[in-house]
């Protein structure tokens, strides 16, 4: 079943991907330092080594934490996280927040799960709002040239 549904999302984003490439000229790192939102989320994908990577063709999905996200949890993790010592860590954090294919919001279903770059699994709740793992996403469907990002009010760990 898991499998199932993690094809059907890819096969849709595939399928959708190239209707919205022209939509915004800016990749997924671009529309992030643009929106004003993600200094945090910027600065640890850069200390991750991962900025070439999202600027990349994908398409990605993205579900970005605010800076209100980051500043949420125990005091001195970000900081912590942005060690060169710990760098395998934050990849691994920043890779559970990002999903292979382009997925919209209309394409989401309540109990549904996404496989992640990181090869964790989130789950997706749509009753009463949508939700990632337990995190509100608090804005939908930011469209990038190459992907989406959906914007998360928390930062999700992997298992």
């Amino acid at each position: 079943m898991l499998r199932r549904t993690y094809l059907a999302l890819t096969a849709a984003a595939l399928i959708s991907g190239p209707a919205f490439a022209g939509s915004n000229s800016k990749d997924i790192v671009d529309t992030a330092v643009s929106a004003g939102s993600f200094g945090t989320l910027v600065a640890a994908v850069q200390a991750a080594g991962l900025v070439d990577t999202l600027k990349g063709d994908g398409p990605f999905t993205v579900f970005a934490p605010t800076d209100e996200a980051f500043a949420a949890l125990p005091e001195g993790t970000v900081e912590s996280l942005l060690l060169p010592e710990n760098k395998d860590k934050l990849t691994a954090i920043l890779t559970y927040h990002v999903v292979p294919g382009k997925v919209m919001s209309s394409d989401l279903s309540n109990g549904m799960t996404a496989a992640t770059v990181q090869g964790g699994e989130v789950k997706i709740m749509t009753d009463g709002g949508v939700t990632v793992d337990g995190a509100n996403v608090v804005s939908a469907d930011v469209k990038a040239s190459n992907g989406v990002i959906h914007v998360i009010d928390s930062v999700i760990m992997p298992k």
